[in-house]
């Protein structure tokens, strides 16, 4: 069987899927921001008290915990050590209160140009370490060439530092102001993500279950837990990846689409082409800061079910604050669901407190109950799509990208409306009036984030340099540095790019995977030459592991859709 949780910002939803029976077990608990571990242990309960008899191989979480915690500025303080070279100059990109350049560095080619002045770092380390800094963020500028920079800092470091993020693990890009904020925030959610994981392993074990954990990533997918302790920045921006996951786990996809995920405090929009999700291939923003996280092409906006409806100077407002729940569910102030729950067959709480809270709006306004109710139902709708039509201009001005390729001259022109969260099937008419569109809810559609989190595969990206002057290979990512021969080409480094991913998903998850499941989505083979005469290759093969849901417990899941 297979556990997903989604941790969200008001609601933690939790599944239980067998292979051959479905969905066994599912529920959806209030978040507590406070104590996120006891919303898990909430939800784990919950789920047994419904399923006795488990034999759980996997546990997926998606979580906002790191996400929260940049958003929030409850960072860690970072030591940031940057070694550089020829080029824009490092100081342009400081970050954090504890930011050092380093003398010595590497030309493009990962050639020493000057040694690193290591009595130089141990002094910095030094007052670091004094002002109490615990963690390290080390980043050489063409590391991805050549880490020995980084590494001689790291050793220098060991046993000094709690945690050090080397840049060069992060990714093989070259783009030095990505890979410094990338390794700072890195750094940055160490401490608090790895004392939740600790926390969480912990819980599992109070349950008695033992199964492999594993993080939903910004990307759709997955990680194991030990991968995670030292990459937590992969895991920012997890729930939205979980509500596109949902989706492609339940429905039957083909054309262009809109996915709508209605929380309590956002709703999130996700966008597929002819069936596929798009994506950030790596531009993902941490505080403006552009990292290199690749993510969903999710936008998230301030309209939920829980979101303030207000009336001011006669204009009637719908979001984007949250000012506590809605009054159904004890809150103090009217919101969006409170209106829904006005029109609804199917009560949500307090019904009778939803149609006082908003008469109250009504009579601001001269307007009877159902008639303010639905001026509030409308104008969210209208927000929603405004907010999609100006996601879709963004998109459609620049090159789209698939979870799976990149479409060039390709408009994104939607043809349904695929939507989740806790109102969704109340709002599903007021949506397709509005859009045009048909409105398409799948069963399940109150979970199925958590559903998205349960499926989602296995997914890595690598890249291979090779230098066949130096006969030199280096995959920055996996940490390997190997001999090669000169004659050394393209193809064979793309396969043995591919056998390593293969080698890495089956050993870190015990996962069979399929050559034709890991694409190229980079290549070059470029000559280098010195006096005229060609001394070598500079190769790059850039490769991913698509991500995608576990094909033998999809048909278990993948309902007929409704309308």
């Amino acid at each position: 069987m297979l556990f997903g949780i989604d941790v969200g910002g008001t609601h933690t939803d939790a599944v239980l899927i067998d292979r051959q029976s479905g969905i066994k077990a599912w529920t959806k608990i209030p978040t507590d921001p406070q104590d996120l571990l006891g919303s898990i242990r909430m939800a784990i309960k919950e789920i047994l008290s419904q399923e006795k008899q488990v034999n759980i191989r996997r546990f997926n979480l998606s979580t906002t915990l790191c996400t929260n915690a940049i958003v929030q500025d409850a960072l860690e303080p970072v030591g940031v050590l940057v070694s550089a070279g020829p080029g824009i100059d490092p100081w342009s990109f400081k970050i954090g209160d504890f930011y050092e350049v380093i003398p010595g560095g590497l030309d493009h080619r990962g050639t020493e140009i000057a040694p690193i002045d290591m009595d130089y770092v141990d002094g910095v380390v030094s007052r670091f370490l004094k002002d109490g800094i615990k963690v390290f963020a080390v980043i050489g500028k063409f590391s991805p060439r050549n880490p020995v920079h980084e590494q001689k800092i790291a050793d220098l470091l060991n046993g000094k530092a709690r945690f050090v993020t080397m840049g060069h693990t992060l990714s093989g890009q070259l783009n030095f102001p990505r890979r410094i904020a990338t390794a700072y925030y890195n750094s940055a959610v160490w401490p608090i993500f790895n004392n939740f994981l600790k926390s969480v392993e912990g819980c599992l074990k109070e349950f008695n279950l033992t199964p492999q954990i594993n993080i939903l990533k910004a990307d759709g997918g997955t990680m194991p837990m030990n991968r995670a302790r030292w990459i937590p920045v992969e895991s920012i921006f997890s729930g939205p990846a979980a509500s596109v996951m949902g989706i492609v786990s339940l429905c039957e996809i083909q054309e262009d689409a809109i996915v709508l995920d209605v929380g309590g405090t956002t709703t999130d929009i996700g966008v597929f082409a002819s069936g596929v999700p798009l994506i950030e291939p790596e531009n993902v923003q941490l505080r403006h800061r552009p990292t290199l996280v690749r993510a969903m092409k999710v936008k998230s906006i301030g309209l939920g079910g829980d979101s303030a409806v207000s009336v001011e100077n006669n204009i009637l407002e719908v979001g984007p604050k949250r000012l506590g729940p809605c009054v159904a569910k004890g809150g103090k102030v009217p919101a969006f669901l409170d209106a829904l729950n006005c029109i609804s067959k199917e009560g949500y709480g307090d019904t009778d407190a939803s149609n006082r809270a908003i008469m109250e709006i009504g009579q601001g306004l001269n307007c009877p109950l159902e008639e303010v109710a639905l001026k509030v139902i409308k104008q969210g709708c209208a927000t929603l799509k405004q907010e999609v039509m100006s996601f879709l201009d963004e998109i459609n001005e620049r090159p789209i990208y698939t979870i799976h390729e990149l479409l060039q001259y390709r408009r994104i022109e939607p043809k349904k409306i695929y939507l989740m969260g806790g109102p969704a099937k109340i709002l599903a008419s007021y949506i397709e009036e509005e859009f045009g569109l048909p409105v398409i809810v799948p069963d399940f559609y109150g979970v199925a984030n958590a559903v998205g989190a349960a499926l989602s595969r296995p997914t890595t990206q690598a890249e291979l340099f090779a230098d066949t002057e130096k006969k030199i290979k280096t995959i920055p990512v996996f940490e390997i540095k190997e001999t090669i021969p000169g004659s050394y080409n393209l193809k064979q480094a793309r396969e043995d790019l591919i056998n390593k991913m293969i080698d890495y998903i089956t050993k870190e998850f015990g996962w069979d995977i399929e050559p034709d499941e890991i694409e190229v989505i980079e290549e070059s083979s470029m000559n280098m030459v010195k006096d005229v005469f060609t001394v070598g290759q500079d190769i790059r093969v850039k490769c991913q592991v698509k991500p995608g849901i576990c094909k033998d417990y999809k048909n278990s899941v993948r309902c007929i859709c409704k309308g």
